[in-house]
């Protein structure tokens, strides 16, 4: 008992803690990392390697040793994204077989620590208030973290190094919350109250991704209930709280205002050029134009460091020389464009329709649930995250895999007539 209790805590530090790394150089070495170290000999040998994963893995070696010899990537860079992808896929591939597949379970593991996460988001904030530092200011506890005033007195970041990483971490929770709110809907797991928790905190990080986790949400409960009484409610919502989250949080305005500014008219002010808003615009240039030379297989894992040095917009004359994700690309697929090209484009949107489990008529199953609030996760990492595995990201997409390969065993079985099924489970008479 006191094992388990263990590795259930080491599972959570995995997800729930990126803030805190051991050095630097020659790469972030993450807690996570020394979880892999105590945990991944345990799981191989208990629970084995998905052969799907391998094979995944060995096309992004070879891929990656070709664009190394070609002068596109180097080993060190490659290296360095490989060695902790690999390690992450294998880790959370046992996790799931550490909870016997059982993804309620897991899930349900999840939504603890996203409540537990969400209780010290709101003592950060009222302690802000109360100016009681200690518990505001988490710097005394996490070398990799930030503090950041906003609007609201205080970006919310909780145990996370950002606002960012703490509202796409939630979003899952913050799907299951939209959804027990909702009038005459399927309720999963969470109270009201914690309901209520999760939202004000993703609020509170005043996160424009946070904000857009919401309306993907919203679009999501929609596209499964399929109610016009739903679609009006959720257009509604999602148009009111745009214009009130437009005009009451200004972190929100400028994000909007220099989008907008940069995608439309391309530009490069000092204004537009100092915000988080230019750091996507600019990353999405770099894996444009490195698309364009490399377009098939990209440069391989790693590259997109290279692409910034060659492609960036900050090489312009007049322009401020930032150097922000340089390494990420602010985003999974800018990421992706750049560094696996087309194959790995195509791979992530028939990973995602292929694995979708949708609500039917008449459905008790709570599979559809999950796979719906991890795909805003997932969707949100697209947009805004360019990490290959931090805060666990692998434990969601093998979550999601194994959503859609659970709902259709079960369609396969609700297919065999009764009397058929009954036939293959008597022994022959002999």
């Amino acid at each position: 008992m006191r094992q388990t209790r263990i590795i259930n805590i080491l599972i959570w530090i995995s997800i729930f803690i990126s803030s805190i790394t051991f050095f630097k150089e020659p790469f972030e070495g993450y807690i996570h990392y020394l979880v892999f170290i105590l945990l991944l000999p345990v799981f191989i040998t208990r629970f084995g390697i998905s052969g799907n994963s391998i094979a995944i893995l060995v096309a992004l070696l070879l891929t990656g040793v070709i664009e190394i010899l070609i002068g596109n990537d180097t080993w060190d860079l490659f290296l360095k994204i490989f060695i902790g992808m690999t390690l992450s896929i294998i880790f959370y591939y046992g996790v799931v077989h550490y909870f016997k597949m059982d993804l309620d379970k897991l899930f349900t593991f999840y939504l603890k620590g996203a409540v537990l996460i969400s209780y010290i988001g709101i003592i950060q904030f009222f302690s802000y208030y109360a100016h009681f530092s200690p518990g505001y200011n988490y710097s005394w506890l996490f070398n990799k973290w930030a503090f950041v005033t906003s609007n609201f007195g205080i970006r919310i970041n909780s145990v996370f190094s950002e606002a960012s990483q703490c509202a796409i971490v939630l979003s899952p929770a913050g799907f299951i919350a939209f959804l027990n709110l909702l009038p005459g809907v399927q309720r999963y797991k969470l109270t009201k109250f914690e309901s209520v928790l999760i939202l004000a905190v993703i609020i509170l990080t005043t996160s424009s991704t946070g904000y857009i986790g919401f309306f993907i949400s919203l679009f999501l409960i929609i596209l499964n209930y399929g109610r016009a009484l739903y679609f009006v409610m959720g257009t509604a919502v999602i148009i009111a709280g745009g214009v009130v989250l437009y005009n009451n949080v200004p972190e929100f305005q400028s994000r909007i205002d220099t989008s907008m500014s940069l995608w439309q008219t391309e530009e490069l002010s000092t204004e537009n050029v100092n915000s988080s808003s230019f750091v996507l615009y600019n990353n999405f240039h770099i894996a444009s134009e490195n698309f364009k030379s490399n377009f098939f297989f990209g440069t391989g894992l790693g590259s997109h460091q290279i692409a910034f040095d060659k492609y960036s917009l900050t090489k312009n004359e007049g322009v401020l020389d930032i150097h922000f994700n340089k390494a990420d690309g602010n985003s999974l697929f800018v990421r992706l464009l750049s560094e696996t090209g087309l194959m790995g484009v195509i791979f992530i949107i028939v990973f995602i329709i292929r694995f979708y489990v949708r609500k039917r008529d008449g459905d008790v199953d709570d599979l559809w649930i999950i796979s719906n609030a991890v795909l805003v996760l997932i969707m949100l990492y697209l947009i805004r995250q360019g990490n290959y595995f931090l805060n666990g990201l692998p434990l969601f997409f093998w979550i999601y895999y194994f959503c859609g390969k659970q709902r259709k065993n079960k369609s396969v079985e609700n297919s065999i007539p009764a009397n058929v099924e009954q036939e293959e489970n008597t022994d022959p008479v002999h």
